[in-house]
């Protein structure tokens, strides 16, 4: 068993390109990969907590106010 801290090191994952690098971040490559269509990270991930209010909304949550003030989601 792998930590998260091993994971992106481990011989195994390194030739296997497991792990992909955009800017700073260090995150799993896409995946299921295909020769032909090969996938891409096009941008880093968003910080925590900036995208929660439209997250929420496009999967059809109603109350988004109510769950940002009871501190069940976090806006940044």
């Amino acid at each position: 068993m792998l930590t998260p801290g091993e994971a992106p090191s481990h011989p195994h994952l390194v030739d296997r390109a497991t792990f992909a690098a955009l800017g700073a971040v260090l995150q799993p490559a896409p995946a299921p990969r295909f020769s032909r269509t090969p996938a891409q990270l096009t941008r880093p991930p968003a910080a925590v907590g900036t995208e929660t209010r439209e997250a929420l909304t496009d999967w059809g949550i109603e109350d988004v106010d109510a769950l940002l003030t009871s501190g069940a989601a976090h806006q940044a």
